[in-house]
């Protein structure tokens, strides 16, 4: 995939609900040793293994795929990519009022283990909390 394509799902994923990330930013985190990618054109994660901790940067599903388990197999290829890296705990930050995110991250074992206060901004309405989830790879 490249940076163009990721920031093209990206944009159509959270045109609603937060800033998208632009190609020259994926360009620089796939620059780098630590950072890979899992998925296509339709729903992606992008991850991040430094020492023993794989983090899920972003998970993006173009809303006309939505609902057909690619999200989940994202999630399942990251899972993967992360152990072979040498991770043995995952973790992410999502937004509280994220429902859909949230019930497929618990689905996939992730519990929340932190709250940021306030971390996000909304254009109407208050600010909404960040919550770090995260889980033991087996």
């Amino acid at each position: 995939m490249t940076p163009e394509t990721l920031a093209t799902c990206h944009a159509r994923a959270f045109r609603n609900s937060g800033r998208a990330w632009s190609a020259k930013e994926f360009a620089t985190l796939l620059g780098s040793d630590f950072v890979f990618a899992a998925g296509d054109a339709r729903a992606f994660v992008l991850g991040r293994v430094i020492a023993d901790e794989a983090e899920v940067l972003t998970l993006a599903t173009d809303p006309d795929y939505r609902r057909e388990g690619l999200a989940r197999a994202c999630l399942t290829a990251f899972d993967a990519s992360a152990r072979a890296r040498g991770a043995t705990t995952a973790f992410l930050e999502v937004a509280e009022d994220n429902a859909p995110a949230l019930a497929l991250y618990r689905a996939a074992g992730y519990r929340e283990t932190a709250r940021r206060v306030g971390y996000y901004a909304r254009s109407q309405g208050p600010k909404v909390d960040a919550l770090i989830l995260s889980k033991t790879l087996d």
